[in-house]
């Protein structure tokens, strides 16, 4: 909280958007940007990702970690599906701190060639895992 009472102001770029910065510190940062999070769970209500959602300037970005070494970041039309797009802007997969560094870093009119999406997305963990990140 700030003086007075008031809620303290979250910076735009509280955090280098470097692949050395933490995950939990490049999440803030996308929050700040005005990501909207959620995490789905299977039946046991486990954790099996956190997928963040930001609509800006005709596109959709979206970010989903399936664990600290394991995530996918893309940009898309606003007109495709989120969950199953068929058309990308761009994609990338890799470790969380370095997805999440390049979509931060990736200036919003950045759109890149309209590609179709891979058939078959990267190697994902098995149904029901839960995700290896910190919530502290």
């Amino acid at each position: 909280m700030a003086p007075g009472g008031a809620p303290a102001a979250v910076s735009a770029r509280p955090v280098s958007a470097g692949p050395a910065a933490s995950v939990d510190s490049l999440l803030r940062a996308l929050v700040a940007r005005g990501f909207r999070f959620i995490d789905p769970r299977d039946e046991h209500g486990e954790v099996v990702a956190v997928v963040g959602i930001r609509a800006h300037h005709s596109v959709v970005d979206v970010v989903e970690l399936h664990g600290e070494d394991e995530a996918l970041a893309c940009r898309m039309p606003a007109n495709e599906d989120v969950l199953a797009p068929r058309r990308v802007f761009w994609r990338e997969a890799g470790p969380a701190n370095e997805v999440l560094a390049m979509m931060l870093a990736t200036p919003d009119e950045h759109l890149g060639d309209l590609v179709p999406r891979p058939a078959t997305p990267p190697a994902r963990r098995r149904r029901g895992a839960a995700v290896g990140l910190q919530t502290h």
